[in-house]
């Protein structure tokens, strides 16, 4: 029996990093004009584990394809952002990858990277409002959600009828839009069960704008969750689930419920969900303080990245796989969708040790 679970889960982490695989024929080997070329990545903030790990795995495979690569990062200001751009612009970078902070901020410094015939790639959160963006490169971050709410589904046996349950709802920055895409996943899951009352929001706060933390600030998460516990559970009222979108949100809401008492035989910690498996946020799971996270591997995208550019640098179609999901206001943005791997405490080792994402000591 052991045997099999391990070869089944083996068969399914295969099957969700083969969604990260693309099918193009492009050639794998180094574009003779990578020695020419500069690529500028510019990413939001070092405050974040899972950028510093996207820009070092992007830079790293670009430089070994042979490119010139310029790696910035914004400290999640939008001026600076823009800034940085600009100079890759100017300083002549063929193309470049963006992760931007604001997704609607960029219009007028793509512009001008469109004048100078600079390819835009949006990696990982959509830019949006502009013509001006050439490929998407993201995680099915729909499924991210669906992932989420089925997660709590299943543990609340919620298919079965069982219920109510005490759930609290969190919702990431909403200048992000993957915060609304995580949330409207979630939802397509769960608002069935929140409208026939097995799932009860004691503080009333469900709609997106209710429960947006901007920034993605754990001290924010923090300080909502607080206060949640303070006015609706504070009488004793049991809290069993925490809907998070992403794994900063989810440690506030851990060091919250840790301050409350949550962690005992008699105040276990509720069922809490989360994404982008940080390293604080593993060892959360170790230790039972937190129930799931949502696996990205960024190592996947950062490939799939460098084919885009490949591509781009070499005068051909990046390749994608969705052309019709992505429409970022003025246009559907052609995209390539990686898929990601639900991670709990039973399968984090298989998932993150035995593929070197993670060493033990990382996480103890």
């Amino acid at each position: 029996m052991k045997k099999f679970l391990i070869a089944l889960l083996t068969a399914s982490m295969i099957g969700g990093f083969a969604g990260c695989s693309s099918t193009s024929s492009s050639s794998s080997t180094t574009s003779k004009k990578a020695s020419d070329s500069k690529i500028g990545v510019a990413m939001p903030t070092k405050s974040l584990q899972r950028w510093n790990q996207d820009g070092t795995n992007m830079k790293s495979q670009l430089e070994a394809k042979g490119y010139k690569v310029d790696l910035q990062y914004a400290e999640n200001d939008v001026n600076t952002q823009v800034s940085q751009i600009e100079n890759m612009i100017t300083s002549g970078d063929k193309v470049i990858v963006i992760a931007p902070i604001d997704g609607s901020a960029l219009t007028d410094v793509l512009s001008k990277a469109s004048d100078e015939g600079v390819k835009v790639v949006s990696y990982d959160r959509l830019i949006m409002n502009t013509p001006n963006v050439d490929y998407y490169a993201t995680f099915d971050n729909f499924k991210v959600g669906v992932i989420q709410g089925q997660f709590i589904e299943n543990k609340l046996g919620l298919k079965d009828g069982k219920g109510p349950f005490n759930m609290e709802v969190f919702g990431g920055s909403p200048d992000d839009n993957n915060a609304k895409v995580f949330y409207q996943g979630e939802m397509s899951v769960l608002k069935k069960y929140i409208d026939n009352g097995k799932l009860v929001v004691k503080s009333g706060q469900v709609d997106f704008d209710k429960v947006a933390i901007s920034g993605w600030k754990s001290e924010t998460a923090q300080a909502r969750m607080d206060n949640i516990i303070t006015s609706k559970y504070a009488s004793g009222a049991k809290l069993d689930v925490v809907l998070s979108p992403n794994d900063s949100l989810a440690i506030g809401v851990v060091a919250s419920l840790k301050n409350a008492g949550y962690g005992t035989s008699s105040k276990p910690f509720p069922i809490l969900t989360g994404q982008d498996c940080d390293k604080p946020n593993v060892v959360a799971l170790k230790n039972d303080q937190q129930s799931m996270s949502v696996f990205k591997d960024t190592r996947n995208l950062a490939t799939n990245v460098v084919k885009m550019v490949d591509a781009i640098v070499s005068g051909k179609k990046a390749p994608v796989n969705d052309t019709k999901t992505y429409n970022n206001g003025s246009k559907v943005v052609p995209s390539f969708l990686c898929d990601p791997i639900s991670v709990d405490k039973s399968n984090y080792k298989q998932v993150l040790i035995d593929t070197k994402y993670y060493s033990e000591s990382d996480i103890k």
